[in-house]
């Protein structure tokens, strides 16, 4: 019945318990629940069998964990390191052992005013859209069919600001948008880039879609707001007018604190919204529990980490107060599940909220 929830939860029909999906990277846990070894799929492992597959793994942990929803974004065939210039500012130690970490760090870069005269549809090129479709359609089919009990979206990741931030890293973002009538010409290639991506992925089969855009920090905007409300916002309604042409549910994904932009996200036509604890879960399920799908919950990764079973079951608790009166809610754990989360904690977590998500 997973896929099913899934569903009805995109559809605001408010299913029978609440709907479930995690963002979960600590291969310790995907073994303790599985028996199998997800770093396979990371290359990382022995030789793989017919029975012992990172694929295997993570369908089977899905399963057991009654996950409804798989969170899946692709940017296309070919990324754009193959096709252009982009800025690598390294990577630190998130995944099991530390395989993640980069220490390169390299600007292509030279001054502002390369930024400032950056197209990125002449950088990166448009591909011939019937074959975008074709892959987008085939992928996808791919996934579904592995993970049947699952719902499987489309989405696009680099979608204008976090397109900027791969393109220029954010030394020279911020740089180039200290002038906002440059940078939104700036920001103008990157929407027309996203736009092709979008209208093939409108023509594909998929039912959900998730446009990711880090659009602001932790504490919130880094530009001025009236700026996102005359270049961003106003973008996100076009892209996702297409995808609504084409009867997809649109979910909105930022991280940051961008509570300040809740409405202006709806206003763009946000059919939910997928957010970190940094935005107030009271504040969202207030304006729009009751409309819009919800995925998050008050559950911080670093309670799992770093505090005890009294702590969890109180974010579970709280959640589900306010989370079972909203039809589209799927609970997750905020800032995802990661390699140092202790898998007893984990473990206890996810048992007492399937023991109480019932509506």
């Amino acid at each position: 019945m997973s896929y099913e929830i899934g569903m009805q939860a995109m559809r605001r029909q408010g299913p029978a318990r609440l709907a479930h999906t995690e963002y979960c990277s600590n291969y310790a846990l995907v073994r303790a629940v599985t028996g199998l070894d997800p770093r396979i799929e990371a290359g990382i492992s022995g030789v793989e069998t017919e029975l012992n597959t990172g694929q295997n793994a993570w369908r089977a942990f899905n399963d057991a964990w009654q996950v409804d929803f798989l969170w899946i974004t692709d940017d296309g065939p070919i990324p754009w390191d193959k096709r252009g210039r982009v800025t690598d500012m390294g990577h630190a130690e998130f995944l099991e052992g530390g395989i993640d970490r980069r220490d390169t760090i390299r600007c292509p870069f030279h001054d502002v005013e390369e930024v400032w005269g950056f197209d990125a549809v002449a950088e990166y090129g448009l591909p011939a859209m019937d074959d975008l479709v074709l892959y987008y359609e085939g992928i996808h089919r791919q996934r579904q069919a592995a993970n049947p009990n699952q719902v499987c979206t489309g989405g696009y990741y680099k979608t204008i600001v976090s397109g900027a931030i791969q393109a220029f890293g954010w030394d020279m973002l911020l740089l180039a948008a200290s002038d906002r009538t440059r940078f939104d010409k700036v920001l103008e290639g990157f929407f027309r880039l996203s736009l092709h991506y979008y209208q093939a992925w409108a023509k594909t089969s998929i039912e959900v879609f998730i446009c990711h855009d880090d659009m602001v920090w932790a504490q919130g905007p880094f530009m001025q707001p009236e700026f996102y409300r005359r270049a961003i916002f106003p973008r996100y309604k076009m892209l996702w007018d297409v995808l609504h042409q084409a009867n997809k549910i649109v979910l909105y994904c930022s991280d940051g604190n961008w509570i300040e932009f809740a409405d202006d996200v709806a206003a763009a036509g946000a059919d939910g919204f997928i957010f970190e604890p940094l935005v107030s879960l009271d504040d969202v399920v207030a304006r729009y529990g009751k409309t819009h799908v919800i995925m998050g919950s008050k559950v911080d990764c670093r309670t799992l980490t770093f505090r005890g079973r009294t702590e969890i079951k109180q974010e579970i608790d709280e959640t589900l107060q306010i989370a079972k009166d909203c039809p589209g809610f799927v609970f997750a754990v905020g800032n995802q599940i990661p390699s140092n989360v202790p898998v007893e904690n984990a473990l206890f977590y996810y048992d007492y909220l399937s023991k109480n998500w019932q509506r």
